[in-house]
């Protein structure tokens, strides 16, 4: 049972040179990898497991910003070392408001002044910080920069008014 997931065949194949070179540094020569994965399957399959445990972990030790959007909401997150901050608008629930995409994050932002809510909150991770990223992304977030996530929090400065947990 690998801790995230298995990589894609797509994604293996795209990362066949470092496949190659996890390979080499754990002393698997390529002779050796081809009697592995037909004399034992489930070695092979340990082998790929941990391989693509070590590739996303160091994908999501990388990751300082996501973000979530649907229609009404826009949820951004700054990824701390100990601790997830989250910067979001949300507007009215029955609006013709829509946050997924830019075009109309601008004009959502203008026409609806003053509906739109802004706050911000933080917590500690309850699990790994790469387990709780991995499951964030799983669950719908995307990586991001930190452009959204300042945007916002600017907004938020500005109006002195948010609401703080």
């Amino acid at each position: 049972m690998t801790k995230y997931r298995l990589l894609t065949l797509e994604e293996l194949k795209s990362l066949e040179k470092e496949f190659i070179d996890y390979l080499v540094i754990n002393g698997i020569t390529p002779e050796k990898w081809v009697e592995i994965k037909t004399d034992n399957p489930e070695g092979a399959d340990k082998v790929i497991a941990h391989f693509s445990e070590v590739i996303i972990e160091s994908v999501l030790r990388k990751i300082k910003y996501l973000e979530a959007r649907g229609k009404n909401y826009l949820f951004t997150y700054q990824c701390n070392q100990n601790s997830i901050v989250l910067v979001a608008i949300e507007g009215p629930k029955r609006s013709k408001i829509d946050f997924t995409n830019v075009e109309n994050l601008q004009i959502s932002l203008k026409k609806y002044v003053g509906k739109i809510q802004a706050y911000t909150t933080s917590k500690p991770y309850a699990k790994t910080r790469e387990e709780e990223l991995f499951d964030m992304l799983q669950n719908g977030c995307v990586i991001s920069d930190d452009k959204l996530f300042k945007a916002i929090s600017l907004v938020l400065a500005e109006n002195a008014h948010p609401i703080n947990n």
